[in-house]
C-alpha cells in the first residue's frame, strides 16, 4: 500500500511516499530554490567549443547551461521511459555547424545545477502530462516499459500514431495503460495549447528569458504520482490542499476523494514517523535487520558503496552466511539510492564470493529490487576485482545536497587531525614564535582534547616541548575551540602572567 504524506509551511514543501509503512522516496523543495529540470529559457548561445561539441547558453541563471551537440538534436536518452529506449538515429554533425555565438535559442533544463556545474539542456523540448509526454519537436512514438503486456502496448501505440499532431512526437506513460482515445485527445489538446502559448510567449520575448516554468511539487506530484497504486495523499495546508483537490478533480477526479486534509498542530511527518527515518537517510551507515550494514561514501565523481557482515554470523556454512547478507544488502541497496535519490556512477562492494552462481543470484537480487524505482538505472555486472558497478540516472539533486552543508571544521572531510598529531602541531608552533622572540614568557591556546592530551604526557613526564633555557609556557584550553586551533602569545613578564592567567597552568 502506497501513501502520499504531504508537508507544507512558507518555506518548503516536502513529499514524502510510504509503502507498507516505511519511507521510499522523499522530495523537498524550498521557496526560492525550487526545481529547475523542465523549465524552458529562451537563451543565448554564449560560446561554443568545438573541442567539446557542446556549447554554453546564457539563461539568466547564475551559471551559463550547458549544451551538449547530441542534445539538439533528439537524444535517444530522453525518450527512455521505464527503461525501454526507442532507438533513433543521430546525426553527425558539428557544433559550430548548428549554432552561431549570440544565436537565441529555446531550451529546456534536463539536469539540475550542482556543486560548481550549471544546468544542463537540450533544445528537445518535452510536456509531460498524467498520461503521455508531448515532444512538439520530435516526430515519435513510444511506450513506457513498465507496460509489459505486448498486445496493450501494440494498442496504445496504434491509437497514438493516429491521433497525434502531425510532426510532433508522444510517448505514453504508464499511468495510461488501458485509457481510452477520448483521454488521450483531451490530454494532447490541452498539452498543444500549452506550446502553442510558449512558442508566442518565445517570440515577443528577449534573451535570456523563462518561458515556462515546471510545476511545482505538490502539483507534479499530482500529475506524476497519483493513480491506482496509491491509496491516499495526505496534505497539511488547507489552502494547497483545495487547490491540489481542484486539480485532481480535473486530472484524476477517481482519485479526488482520497485526498485528505491533516487538521491536528502537531508535525505531520512525526506522526507518520517521517522525521527520524529522514535523519537516518542521511546517515553514512545503514544497519539491516540481519545485523549486517552498509556504509556509503557519497563523492563528486561517484558513490560507493560497502557490504559488511557486522554483527550477522549466519548459520554453520560461510558461504551462505555470504550470500544471504549480499541479497539482504542488494535491496537495501536499491531502497537507499531511491531514498536518497543518488544518481551517476555507483560502485559497490559486496562480500567476497567464490561462484560464479553466487554473484549472478545477487546481481539478479539487485536487479529485481530496483524495478520499484521510476529513475532509469542500469546494472553493468561484477568486475574481475568483484565490484558492482552501476548507473542511475541524475535527475534532481540528492537529498544530502538538498539538505547538508560541508562542515566548516573538516571542510567536508569528515575528518580533523587527532590529538597527538595536533600536539605535534603545538610543538612545531611553539618553536617557530620562540625562534623569532626575545620574550620570556608564551601563553599556548589549544582545544580541550589537544590540552588533554598535552596535560597527560606532562603528567606522565613526556613533556611535549623541547627544553627552552629561560623560557616559559603556560597552557590554557579554549571551550569550543576548533580541533586545529593554536595560538602562542607572548607575555612581558612570568611574574604577570602567574597573577592574571589563574586558569593557566605551567605546562613546560
Amino acid at each position: 500500500m502506497r501513501e502520499l504524506i504531504a508537508d507544507v509551511n512558507a518555506h518548503e514543501t516536502r513529499v514524502a511516499m510510504m509503502e507498507d509503512g516505511e519511507l521510499a522516496e522523499i522530495h523537498v523543495e524550498l521557496r526560492g530554490n525550487e526545481r529547475l529540470v523542465g523549465n524552458i529559457y529562451k537563451g543565448r548561445v554564449a560560446n561554443i567549443l568545438p573541442g567539446m561539441q557542446a556549447a554554453f547558453v546564457d539563461v539568466g541563471l547564475e551559471r551559463n547551461a550547458f549544451l551538449y551537440a547530441g542534445d539538439i538534436l533528439a537524444d535517444k536518452s530522453d525518450l527512455s521511459f521505464g527503461g525501454q529506449q526507442e532507438q533513433i538515429e543521430l546525426q553527425n554533425a558539428s557544433i559550430k555547424d548548428m549554432l552561431k555565438p549570440n544565436q537565441e535559442i529555446l531550451v529546456q533544463v534536463l539536469k539540475q545545477q550542482g556543486g560548481t556545474k550549471g544546468v544542463k539542456v537540450t533544445t528537445h523540448i518535452t510536456l509531460p502530462g498524467r498520461m503521455i509526454v508531448l515532444m512538439p519537436t520530435v516526430d515519435h512514438v513510444g511506450v513506457s516499459g513498465r507496460i509489459s503486456e505486448e498486445s496493450e502496448r501494440a494498442r496504445l501505440k496504434e491509437m497514438i500514431e493516429r491521433i497525434k499532431p502531425e510532426g510532433m512526437g508522444v510517448i505514453v506513460r504508464t499511468a495510461a495503460q488501458d485509457a481510452t482515445e477520448e483521454e488521450f485527445v483531451e490530454e494532447i489538446r490541452f498539452l498543444v495549447r500549452m506550446w502553442q502559448q510558449i512558442s508566442r510567449h518565445a517570440d515577443f520575448v528577449s534573451a535570456p528569458r523563462l518561458i515556462h516554468a515546471e510545476e511545482t511539487l505538490l502539483f507534479r506530484t499530482v500529475r506524476d504520482r497519483l493513480g491506482d497504486d496509491v491509496s491516499r495523499f495526505i496534505i497539511n495546508d488547507r489552502d494547497y490542499y483545495e487547490k491540489v483537490v481542484a486539480v485532481a478533480g480535473i486530472t484524476v477526479p477517481n482519485f479526488a476523494g482520497s485526498i485528505e486534509y491533516y487538521e491536528d498542530d502537531d508535525n505531520i511527518f512525526d506522526r507518520f514517523d517521517i522525521e527520524q527515518k529522514i535523519e537516518k537517510a542521511l546517515q553514512r551507515k545503514v544497519w539491516l535487520k540481519s545485523g549486517s550494514y552498509l556504509v556509503i561514501d557519497e563523492t563528486e565523481a561517484l558513490t560507493v558503496i560497502d557490504v559488511n557482515t557486522g554483527k550477522y554470523i549466519g548459520e554453520d556454512n560461510l558461504q551462505d552466511t555470504i550470500v544471504n547478507t549480499n541479497i539482504e544488502a542488494a535491496e537495501e541497496i536499491a531502497r537507499q539510492l531511491r531514498l536518497r535519490d543518488i544518481g551517476g556512477i555507483i560502485v559497490i562492494d559486496f562480500i567476497d564470493m567464490e561462484s560464479d552462481e553466487d554473484k549472478e543470484q545477487v546481481v539478479e537480487a539487485l536487479v529485481e529490487a530496483l524495478k520499484r524505482d521510476k529513475t532509469k538505472t542500469n546494472v553493468m555486472g561484477i568486475t574481475e576485482l568483484g565490484l558492482v558497478e552501476m548507473t542511475r540516472k541524475k535527475v534532481r539533486q540528492r537529498l544530502s545536497a538538498l539538505l547538508l552543508t560541508s562542515c566548516d571544521n573538516c571542510g567536508g572531510s569528515g575528518k580533523v587531525y587527532s590529538p597527538q598529531a595536533m600536539a605535534m602541531r603545538v610543538r612545531r608552533e611553539v618553536n617557530r614564535v620562540v625562534m623569532h622572540s626575545e620574550k620570556k614568557s608564551f601563553l599556548v591556546e589549544v582545544a580541550p582534547a589537544v590540552g588533554k592530551y598535552i596535560t597527560e604526557k606532562n603528567n606522565a613526564n613526556e613533556a611535549i616541548l623541547r627544553n627552552y633555557e629561560d623560557r616559559k609556557f603556560y597552557l590554557t584550553i579554549k571551550k569550543d575551540a576548533h580541533m586545529h586551533h593554536i595560538k602562542v602569545t607572548s607575555i612581558a613578564a612570568a611574574k604577570k602572567a602567574e597573577n592574571g592567567l589563574k586558569e593557566a597552568q605551567i605546562f613546560c
